[in-house]
């Protein structure tokens, strides 16, 4: 089948307005993780609107269209939970209601990552609108619980529904770059024990917050020396909360305990984390313990899909098919080079390919810097790129494959 980039380009453009709106709908329902039934149904009446072949909700809460029936199995993803807005005398707007002007749209959501999903289901429509169907078969997945879990819905796509696509495009916001990889993460938690008394007379106690001073001290170290990577950059930890148990103010501390954010490069994994700060010469003279948080909140749906809070690292090489299809997809539609490069935050990709090894590759409508920020916004020229972005991908894969 020949293509025409052009005619894709120019419905993409002539359904800005479309995807605008339906964003701004998106944008002003609250949807934060575990609580997304909402802006699920606002998905579920657009690509019914614009003639997804079948549309779904799994148990989980994940909304999954479908566009054409081939053998090759190709799945776009975003997820359409959101953070908090935080302070809220941050916001110039209403995080909620948001704005539009001639070139952006404000509201929490819009770059992360909203405005994926929109792009996504109208380039649904062109593929529909041109027959570009092919022997792909197109999954548009509107995910659950990524601010809160990242990976945790495909967890359940893969693992349960038995969604093992060839590829996954990841919709997150890249500037419209290409992306093929970024960092890994895990949650890891110190622990110390001491024995309490009063305040009074601190001699007589064991102070379980003054055990885990030198351990902080000797973690902010130990991230100076983690391990580096040419493409996705260093390794990074640091110590995010800290806790105590205590009888009271006046009593010393029988129990202390922090919170690391740990970030993985290409090379590290959760063992090799955990085992360099069981190892630090403070962790061991106290006999602190050391371990990964668990994460076993309910979705909206109430189902408890527990996981540990680990989110592996992942690259595509870029001289694969998935890689230089998507380049050859952007050259032929925009006739230049795009930018190849990385997130700096972690994505659903982290259990697509990080465990399960299914390629991903990532291209996104909006900027990064923009996720979890106060006013934030995405771009009407974005949108319109990405949606023609999606409407191509697929095809270009098969090209590349019989070549």
């Amino acid at each position: 089948m020949k293509m025409n980039f052009k005619k894709i380009l120019e419905l993409s453009n002539k359904y800005e307005k479309d995807m605008t709106r339906f964003l701004r709908d998106m944008i002003a329902i609250p949807s934060e993780s575990c609580n997304e039934e909402k802006v699920i149904q606002r998905i579920n009446q657009e690509m019914q609107k614009v003639g997804f072949d079948e549309i779904r909700i799994d148990k989980m809460g994940n909304i999954i269209g479908r566009i054409g029936s081939g053998k090759h199995i190709i799945a776009m993803d975003a997820h359409i939970d959101t953070v908090g807005v935080g302070e809220e005398k941050n916001w110039k707007f209403d995080p909620y209601i948001g704005y539009e002007d001639d070139t952006s749209i404000g509201g929490r959501g819009a770059s992360d990552q909203e405005g994926g999903m929109a792009s996504m289901v109208y380039a649904g429509k062109i593929i529909k609108e041109l027959e570009l169907e092919d022997d792909y078969t197109l999954l548009i997945t509107g995910t659950v619980q990524e601010e809160d879990c990242d990976g945790l819905c495909w967890q359940y796509l893969i693992e349960e529904e038995n969604i093992k696509p060839e590829f996954v495009v990841i919709t997150e916001p890249t500037s419209c770059n290409i992306y093929r990889g970024h960092r890994g993460r895990m949650e890891i938690k110190v622990s110390t024990i001491g024995t309490s008394c009063h305040g009074s007379a601190p001699e007589r106690g064991d102070n379980a917050i003054y055990k885990m001073a030198p351990i902080i001290q000797e973690l902010e170290k130990l991230n100076a020396k983690l391990l580096d990577n040419e493409f996705l950059g260093k390794g990074t930890l640091v110590v995010s909360e800290i806790f105590h148990s205590s009888p009271s103010r006046c009593a010393v501390a029988d129990g202390c305990w922090i919170s690391i954010d740990r970030r993985l490069t290409d090379g590290e994994t959760f063992q090799t984390a955990l085992d360099e700060i069981k190892k630090l010469k403070s962790v061991k003279k106290v006999n602190a313990t050391v371990e990964m948080y668990d994460y076993k909140r309910p979705s909206y749906t109430g189902l408890i899909y527990p996981t540990e809070a680990y989110f592996p690292t992942w690259v595509l090489p870029e001289e694969h098919v998935v890689c230089q299809s998507t380049i050859d997809a952007y050259e032929n539609i925009f006739d230049e080079k795009p930018k190849v490069d990385k997130w700096t935050f972690s994505t659903n990709a982290v259990s697509i390919m990080g465990r399960h090894n299914i390629p991903c590759i990532g291209f996104g409508p909006g900027n990064e810097d923009e996720a979890h920020a106060p006013n934030e916004k995405t771009f009407k020229e974005h949108l319109v790129k990405a949606c023609a972005m999606y409407a191509t991908i697929p095809s270009m894969y098969l090209k590349k494959l019989k070549k």
